[in-house]
């Protein structure tokens, strides 16, 4: 087999990053070679490869729904949002500055075409299928000239399109109609059909709607999904996995102790990597929850101030809404209080950052004896160490460069007392030192927790995983999807109108295939 397939969606989180992983998941099953791309991706949610490049976690979630190893060929352009108006501008896995969305669309995004085109052509060469993921939707034809991840490359690569909307949302049958209509005629070319998510009842009272919507666009539905609880799979920037607090189906086992434990996770804004404690809320009798409010950390028994792209600006949020004041109380109690990244920089005494915020010199929290530096630099890294006798595997992405000048050792970190910081992501994901580090979360909080013994969050992963897989291929019309893969989209499907008019200098259909 060779060739690909472009997964776009009628709307933002219409489910294109988890049917793009289990379409992998169910390839990779079937002994195809096949490999993930998103050719420029937003997301505060960051994965660093072993070769050191920062990528989107769902394209490194996707990777592993493949059993292949994530590059930073799989996400050649990911941008981090720093506020509402600029972003960091990730490129093959490395900063090169900020930008503001409209100087990204208005030349920037053109010029990286073919860099991303480049980056999927090395794909196509080493795999024997390349499954794209769109961004947003196709028919936001005020960015079309500027495309890149949708049409955009499917043209570039003569990939055939299915487009994924979500039933639960409603308006799934105009919204299919709808994106197909707003498409010029050359993007129309390369639709191929549709691929219903979430839906919940008998499909059968689904189906004169997808027979007169094919009558209406000449195009088929290659699958409807039933809703699927419980999918606790890396997205690109929803909260919606983690506040459910789990990673596996809602209802988890009981406790192994007498009591569980409680975890509050403060909603720093410009969250970042909020996955890391996805671990947490994988052992049976622990709760997980985001707050905002400090009186919602009255009976938590950890609290966690999570990674954030605004340091400064989170520091100020806590300090604003009495969260830093609740955790000053916290430590003074010997009640533990976790910080990771960012949350690790707002615990220390002292921030000077002329890069992020451009703010100079700012005064942490003083929770831990630490001193932070902003860099230019960013550190990109997937350390190993080890911490409360277990072994840790974990990986870093910042800016900010820590000088510990006191407390105990602790990944790079330090403890004092209750209180931990880290610049680690991930760390939480080793088995034995979660279970470790809770015993000791339990310990300082009086609480008669155990934790479970046997739990292996990759393993639950890797379940999860394989639900992807099982959706698509009890779901979806896979030889159908197979021959599109193979052969790309159906010859001569129909126009549907208006469209959108021709791009400038664009050539129509026919004159594409014209030597």
């Amino acid at each position: 087999m060779t060739g690909g397939l472009l997964i776009a969606g009628t709307t933002s989180d219409a489910g294109k990053s988890v049917v793009t992983a289990g379409i992998c998941r169910w390839l990779a099953r079937k002994g195809v070679s096949v490999a993930p791309f998103k050719a420029q991706n937003m997301s505060l949610n960051s994965f660093v490869t072993r070769e050191g490049a920062e990528i989107g976690r769902a394209q490194a979630m996707q990777a592993q729904a493949a059993r292949v190893e994530p590059t930073a060929l799989m996400n050649p352009v990911l941008l981090k949002p720093g506020g509402d108006r600029s972003s960091q501008v990730v490129l093959m896995g490395k900063p090169v500055g900020e930008m503001s969305a409209r100087g990204y669309h208005g030349g920037r995004q053109e010029q990286l075409l073919g860099t991303v085109t480049d980056c999927l052509d090395q794909l196509r060469s080493t795999y024997d299928a390349v499954i794209c993921e769109g961004a947003g939707s196709p028919a936001e034809i005020n960015l079309r000239r500027t495309d890149i991840v949708n049409m955009g490359i499917a043209r570039a690569a003569g990939f055939p399109v299915v487009v994924v909307g979500d039933i639960d949302r409603g308006g799934v049958f105009a919204s299919f109609f709808g994106t197909t209509a707003l498409l010029s005629e050359a993007d129309q070319a390369l639709v191929a059909g549709y691929l219903v998510n979430k839906f919940r009842g008998d499909v059968t009272l689904l189906e004169p709607g997808l027979d007169m919507l094919e009558k209406l666009t000449g195009r088929r539905t290659y699958g409807v999904l039933p809703y699927a609880h419980g999918l606790g799979i890396d997205e690109e920037d929803g909260l919606r996995v983690s506040m459910r607090g789990t990673v596996r189906e809602s209802v988890v086992a009981p406790p192994v102790g007498a009591d569980v434990l409680r975890v509050a996770v403060c909603a720093v804004p410009l969250m970042s990597n909020f996955t890391d404690v996805d671990a947490l809320a994988a052992e049976p009798g622990v709760v997980v929850r985001f707050v905002d409010r400090a009186e919602e950390l009255a009976d938590a028994d950890l609290v966690v101030v999570p990674g954030t792209r605004g340091t400064v600006k989170a520091l100020a949020w806590l300090r604003e809404r009495g969260l830093a004041d609740a955790l000053g109380r916290r430590a003074a109690e010997g009640r533990p209080v976790l910080g990771i990244c960012g949350g690790f920089q707002v615990l220390g005494e002292h921030i000077e950052d002329d890069v992020e915020s451009r703010a100079g010199a700012v005064d942490g929290l003083g929770l831990l004896p630490v001193r932070v530096r902003f860099a230019r630099e960013k550190t990109l890294a997937r350390p190993v160490g080890s911490a409360l006798g277990e072994r840790v595997e974990g990986y870093e992405i910042h800016h900010g460069v820590a000088r510990v000048h006191g407390g105990e050792p602790f990944l790079d970190g330090c403890r004092v007392g209750a209180v931990w910081g880290t610049h680690w992501h991930g760390s939480l994901e080793s088995d034995g030192f979660r279970r470790a580090f809770l015993r000791e979360v339990a310990r300082a909080a009086g609480r008669r927790f155990v934790p479970a013994p046997d739990t292996s969050f990759g393993a639950l992963r890797e379940e999860q995983l394989d639900r992807l897989g099982d959706l698509i291929e009890e779901h979806a019309d896979t030889g159908a999807l197979l021959r599109l893969i193979e052969g790309g989209a159906p010859s001569s499907l129909p126009f549907v109108p208006p469209g959108a008019p021709p791009q400038p200098s664009e050539p129509t259909p026919s004159q594409e295939a014209t030597p």
